[in-house]
């Protein structure tokens, strides 16, 4: 992540405000609306930073995605489906039982681990923090 964007994350993470304005992030961290709107650029497709409207403004608001962080690492099982498949691709390619083969068996079979621990984990995660927020159980 680049410096900029990681500032602005920082700022919405940590602002006592709902929202944000880009004025509002150029003010606080004394960079340019350029810098604020590349930084927003970078983290809206990643689930972390979202668009959100104001009654009464013309102007677009920013703040941390509830659920961020699940967002965020749930769409890394995209990277993990792709690594997972160019091992599949790679296994297609190689000569069966050779050194490359193995190194490819281990890579898919690692991807595919992770790809299933990552979206249980999730799962867990969701579950704990909806008990959590309904007063149930607070496991840690």
């Amino acid at each position: 992540m680049q410096k900029t964007t990681a500032r602005v994350m920082t700022a919405l993470l940590f602002s006592t405000q709902e929202a944000m304005t880009a004025a509002d992030l150029c003010e606080e961290l004394t960079i340019s609306s350029g810098a604020v709107s590349g930084a927003v650029k970078q983290l809206i497709p990643t689930g972390m930073v979202e668009r959100v409207p104001a009654p009464g403004s013309r102007r677009d608001h920013y703040r941390i995605r509830p659920h961020a962080w699940a967002t965020l690492m749930g769409s890394q099982n995209m990277l993990l489906a792709t690594m997972e498949e160019a091992a599949s691709q790679g296994l297609r390619a190689a000569a069966p039982g050779s050194v490359t083969s193995v190194r490819l068996h281990e890579m898919q079979d690692f991807y595919h681990f992770m790809q299933r621990e990552m979206a249980a984990l999730i799962t867990q995660w969701q579950r704990q923090y909806g008990e959590r927020q309904s007063g149930g159980t607070t496991a840690a």
